[in-house]
């Protein structure tokens, strides 16, 4: 067995299978980057704080630039004798400068470094998480312009409700990206704080600048204990947490593009390049892309269980348990950045059936709501408004007739209240018309919630 940092203490070799079991190279060779630049700042601070010379750190850190182009060339010869990422880069950089590069562990520890490795490297996965949801709510802001006065069904319990326009639905969509993203703001501000320093546990008796390292790595602030600085694993069940938040709203959106374009409802069409067809039935057209991003949310909401389940019992500090975080965070990461990055383009691309929409939403009384709220407004308590309406759409479904079917005389049987002018109100086109409000259907009030939406967009350098 190679020389591991900690083998002078034992007198056997690690047996080969438990090798193999523990090492989390396989895992976290991901971070190799992110371990490079925090090298990098650990040894400038080393060499500002006096602990080594000006010349060792330069030479250092060329060392590491030159491993980094090893592994970005493939020509890394990466080895699990060496367990893990961390030592891994120790060693080539030992291969390349000498024993020069054993110098770069003092003042810390593994237990410190992995955490700070991971923090950064989750960070930057969530600044471009930042960038496809943003990107997402352009799509959506841009196609609920175009979209305003399209008339299409609203659902409650799977019923046609009321009618709304299809532009407010796709604003509804990007409400729960707006959560997404504030969601997702919270959990960097939990991440970028800075362990590095805290060394194994209990810091270290090296007189060090935490605060210079954090800086240079973009971190807010360095962690307030040491203790809790290895052990805390609470910023990747955040990460997760928006994870599976993020994958519950592409599932709904991707259960309704699922049912929309089923032939019953039939009311949009998805581009054929997100789309498969069948081995042995010809005419197929199945919407692949949205029922596996409801399917993978599984994985992703097991993910942050696995999480919870493995930090549960921890007592302080480091455990090698905290070693599987990687593998079900990075799972998680991979999903959800594999869904976000073919949303924007999903839905973009996807066709409003114009006049099967404004069909679906003028039927199965959709404005019986509207006909309650006239009687209302010329008098009629509300309670008893809802009960006519009630009786009148009952003798309409007796009868096989919609609403507008019905005689100024028939309806009057049900109300002397009414008049000529409930045909109006009886009219879906009109009915969405009428709901002006705040963060209300009307082509109107649609264009406008969008152009707040853009509007914040340009903020972060997104444009039409």
């Amino acid at each position: 067995m190679k020389n591991v940092t900690w083998s002078s203490r034992f007198t056997k070799q690690i047996d080969s299978e438990v090798l193999d079991f523990s090492q989390s190279l396989s895992v976290d060779i991901v971070l190799y980057e992110a371990d490079i630049r925090v090298t990098i700042a650990h040894v400038q601070m080393l060499s500002s704080c006096g602990h080594i010379k000006s010349s060792e750190s330069k030479k250092i850190i060329k060392g590491l630039k030159s491993v980094r182009k090893l592994v970005e060339t493939d020509k890394l010869p990466w080895s699990i004798e060496y367990e893990d990422v961390h030592m891994n880069i120790e060693n080539a950089l030992v291969g390349l400068i000498g024993d020069l590069g054993k110098k770069i562990h003092l003042g810390r520890s593994r237990n410190d470094l992995v955490t700070t490795d991971l923090r950064l490297y989750l960070r930057d996965f969530i600044d471009i998480y930042l960038f496809k949801i943003r990107e997402t709510s352009l799509v959506l802001a841009n196609m609920a312009i175009k979209y305003s006065d399209a008339l299409f069904p609203g659902f409650t319990h799977m019923q046609v409700a009321q009618p709304v326009t299809f532009g407010h639905h796709l604003l509804a969509w990007n409400e729960m990206l707006v959560r997404d993203e504030k969601r997702l703001l919270d959990a960097r501000n939990n991440i970028n704080h800075m362990p590095l320093g805290s060394a194994a546990l209990s810091g270290t008796s090296l007189k060090i600048d935490r605060k210079m390292v954090a800086k240079e790595l973009g971190f807010d602030s360095v962690t307030a204990n040491s203790m809790d600085a290895v052990s805390d694993r609470d910023y990747v069940c955040d990460f997760a947490y928006a994870n599976s938040m993020i994958m519950m709203h592409l599932s709904r959106i991707s259960e309704e593009l699922v049912l929309w374009m089923n032939p019953q409802f039939g009311l949009v069409d998805l581009d054929e390049s997100f789309c498969t067809g069948s081995s042995i039935m010809p005419q197929k057209k199945n919407p692949d892309v949205p029922e596996l991003i409801r399917g993978k949310t599984g994985s992703v909401y097991g993910s942050l269980i696995g999480l919870l389940t493995l930090m549960k019992g921890l007592p302080l500090t480091y455990n090698r348990d905290m070693q599987e975080d990687k593998t079900l965070i990075l799972e998680s990461v991979d999903t959800t950045l594999s869904c976000l990055s073919l949303l924007p383009r999903l839905i973009s691309t996807m066709q409003l059936k114009r006049q099967r929409a404004k069909d679906v939403a003028s039927s199965f009384y959709s404005t019986a709501t509207d006909l309650a709220e006239y009687l209302s407004k010329k008098g009629m308590p509300f309670r008893t408004s809802h009960h006519v309406v009630g009786d009148i759409v009952k003798f309409c479904e007796k009868k096989s007739l919609q609403l507008t079917d019905l005689s100024i005389l028939e309806l009057k049987k049900f109300s002397p209240l009414i008049s000529e002018d409930i045909y109006k109100v009886l009219d879906p086109a009109i009915s969405v018309k009428t709901r002006k409000g705040i963060g209300e259907t009307s082509p109107a009030s649609v264009v406008k919630q969008a152009k707040i939406v853009i509007m914040r967009l340009k903020k972060h350098g997104f444009t039409k």
